[in-house]
């Protein structure tokens, strides 16, 4: 059988440091079962970096796209930098029946020219749509126009729309009626693996006393700092609750106009509780950590299915979600739900907190069901491999 090149164009490359797509890039490619598949995945450097134009991860051809930092249209560039690679290469290789596969919809005003490229090379577009990046309070309005614009040519011209969320493939059918598009649901994955670190261990040791945080004493939160992952709420009615465990926030915080908000309306600083302790880069610590939490909070509702909710799932105990629909079609009766009603969430982590040893058991049974049925790893890459050569 003839091997069949995909093309992966926009995560930022792999090893995967942080971040969903290109944790999906690492574990596509790690975990690939058929030899009729070879990837070629795009990995994003700076200009002055003098790394080669390849080199071979996971058996994957990675080649560099150097690009400079030019702001939000990085993203933009660089993803169109690297579909030009991926064409030439196509060309000069004489690629036959070659799929490329776009992570997000950046670039729908360009992308009708590499659409007409590649259906004459024989290609196919694939494209997953990601969440709403067009609902996103860090853009500024001129710059949601634009996603919303761009993903409306996106899903027009991809010959396949795979999306890691039934509500983003039901959201995608409706709004873009028209173009008749062509969807598949294959979700984002985890695992339930415990980390392979102890409590002895010194990196862990390390960690805990330096943010003075004991282990099962704390509620947990990771994701990225932007207005619509719902800080505001968590902090405000944490504050507001009766818990004596700590506010462990794991995120990129910057001293910016958002923290300097979060500042002022809740008055975070003066509670001992909260504590914003950064990022962690570690996997196996970050595991470790999630596993030791009391509980995991999780205000994300923009998006599709969301990486870090997935590995909380699979390693805290309580998992405690905004009560939206992408949430709750990933975790259903494996985890507590509250709304931003005010006086919602506080009252859920007093009673959180008193909850009896077999209720949390259930809890942890359930949400782990939910990952080993549904988005194991092993079985989410032979969805991808099937639909690949197919």
């Amino acid at each position: 059988m003839e091997t069949q090149n995909v093309f992966i164009v926009g995560a930022k490359g792999i090893p995967a440091k942080y971040g969903g797509y290109e944790s999906f890039v690492e574990q596509l490619t790690k975990r690939k079962i058929s030899d009729n598949i070879h990837y070629f995945v795009a990995c994003r450097r700076d200009l002055s970096d003098n790394k080669s134009d390849t080199f071979v991860y996971n058996n994957a051809t990675c080649f560099n796209v150097s690009v400079p930092n030019v702001g939000p249209a990085r993203a933009i560039l660089y993803d169109l930098k690297a579909l030009n690679w991926s064409i030439k290469y196509i060309k000069e290789h004489n690629v036959s029946n070659p799929i490329v596969y776009v992570l997000a919809c950046r670039i729908g005003p360009f992308i009708s020219k590499y659409k007409k490229q590649l259906k004459q090379l024989g290609g196919k577009l694939y494209v997953n749509p990601d969440g709403h990046e067009w609902l996103r309070a860090k853009w500024s309005k001129p710059v949601r126009e634009y996603w919303k614009i761009s993903e409306k040519l996106m899903v027009k011209h991809a010959d396949l729309l795979i999306c890691d969320s039934k509500n983003i493939e039901k959201y995608i059918l409706r709004e873009y009626k028209k173009y008749n598009p062509n969807t598949m649901y294959i979700s984002y994955g985890s695992d339930i693996t415990p980390s392979k670190l102890g409590f002895r261990d010194e990196v862990v040791q390390k960690w805990f006393n330096a943010h003075n945080i004991h282990v099962g004493d704390y509620y947990l939160i990771v994701g990225r700092f932007v207005p619509e992952n719902n800080y505001e709420t968590m902090i405000r009615e944490f504050m507001n609750s009766n818990t004596n465990k700590d506010l462990v926030i794991i995120t990129n915080v910057e001293k910016n106009k958002f923290y300097s908000h979060l500042k002022e309306k809740t008055g975070f600083e003066n509670d001992t509780r909260i504590k914003f302790v950064g990022t962690v880069y570690d996997a196996e610590l970050l595991k470790f950590i999630r596993e030791n939490a009391y509980a995991y909070l999780h205000g994300h509702e923009v998006g599709g299915t969301n990486p870090s909710l997935l590995e909380a799932l699979g390693s805290t105990k309580i998992n405690m979600l905004l009560n939206v629909g992408f949430n709750k079609e990933v975790a259903e009766e494996g985890a507590l739900y509250w709304t931003k009603e005010t006086g919602d969430l506080s009252q859920l982590i007093d009673k959180t907190d008193l909850l009896k040893a077999e209720k949390i058991e259930r809890l942890n049974l359930l949400s782990d069901l939910r990952i080993t049925n549904y988005f194991d790893w092993t079985k989410i890459v032979k969805q991808y491999e099937k639909v690949m050569v197919s």
